[in-house]
């Protein structure tokens, strides 16, 4: 059953980069093929990086704790569209101008919010080998992979502080609701995790 939903998942998240390689393939990505690979890279690497956090939530609530690996898995693949996004950015929108990508990253807070959480991002994908993970130690590894809860945000931020001159919002509001709502879930749990852990030391 793990493995079947794994290989779903995969299936599933390999698709948008399929359908963006046609379309790059068919001549078929509109008028600025380069800005629709930005906007729609950016997207997936935000949707499967929230999918990854709403994970446990779904787990907790639904009883079933086969879909944990599929964190790993949603995480990897949001790291991967986000390599994605980066790269595009580098050499299809900025051909490797370096004097134009540090004006980027000294004049646009939103590009250095974007580097800000591929970095984290990276440190993320790079723990989450299982040999790594033997070699950090469970509580190491634990805490490392609590970055997961800055790099959501950051590119969240980022994502609506790029659409915010623009006065395009609606999309990255929705982004920020829903990783209110993933990040709240989880601190409601562990304050009840706390009230009850209290009033068992105290009955």
């Amino acid at each position: 059953m793990v493995l079947n939903v794994r290989r779903l998942a995969w299936l599933l998240c390999s698709l948008p980069f399929l359908w963006l390689l046609l379309g790059a393939f068919t001549v078929n990505l509109g008028a600025n093929p380069v800005e629709t690979l930005e906007h729609e890279t950016g997207s997936w690497a935000l949707n499967f990086l929230l999918a990854s956090l709403a994970v446990t939530p779904l787990r907790t609530l639904t009883g079933r704790h086969e879909l944990a690996p599929l964190r790993r898995t949603l995480g990897l693949f949001g790291f991967s569209y986000a390599v994605l996004h980066f790269s595009i950015y580098l050499f299809l929108d900025r051909s490797l101008l370096w004097s134009e990508i540090l004006k980027d990253l000294t004049k646009r807070p939103y590009v250095m919010l974007g580097m800000a959480a591929l970095l984290t991002l990276l440190v993320l994908a790079c723990t989450s080998p299982k040999r790594v993970v033997r070699r950090l130690g469970a509580q190491r590894w634990k805490v490392i992979h609590r970055l997961a809860y800055l790099a959501a945000p950051l590119a969240v931020g980022h994502y609506l502080w790029l659409k915010w001159d623009k006065n395009l919002l609606e999309d990255p509001l929705i982004y920020a609701a829903v990783l209110t709502s993933l990040l709240g879930y989880r601190v409601v749990a562990r304050l009840r995790r706390s009230a009850s852990r209290s009033a068992l030391d105290s009955a």
